[in-house]
């Protein structure tokens, strides 16, 4: 069965309600915001999309790579029954996605799983 499009994409919620995406897209400017919901957007039509927008990182986490102005945000997300579960959000300062980033999101995504 072919997935509609565009694709649902649902903000991870913590138990106590938050969501930490949307939470930490609200503390950047307009313009980066901008930059980080087109390539969403771009996901969601575009579903399975590769480098260099998307990038696997492991255990079905998925990275959306934005360039903003002058630095380099990360969106990580799953794949979970064709809706996009975006999980984690952060702007990367190195060359390689942190291992507790990714770890986050491999527990926000379990967590995710455990309340379907």
């Amino acid at each position: 069965m072919k997935a509609e499009r565009p694709l649902k994409v649902v903000f991870f919620k913590t138990d106590s309600g938050n969501e930490p995406v949307r939470e930490w897209l609200k503390e950047l400017s307009k313009d980066d915001c901008k930059v980080i919901g087109t390539d969403i957007l771009t996901v969601q039509y575009a579903w399975p999309i590769g480098k260099p927008l998307v990038d696997n990182l492991a255990d079905g986490i998925w990275e959306v790579r934005s360039r903003l102005d002058n630095r380099i945000a990360r969106t990580l997300l799953a794949m979970v029954n064709q809706e996009i579960v975006l999980l984690h959000g952060f702007i990367k300062k190195q060359q390689k996605t942190p291992a507790d980033e990714l770890e986050l999101a491999k527990k926000r995504k379990k967590q995710y799983l455990q309340n379907l």
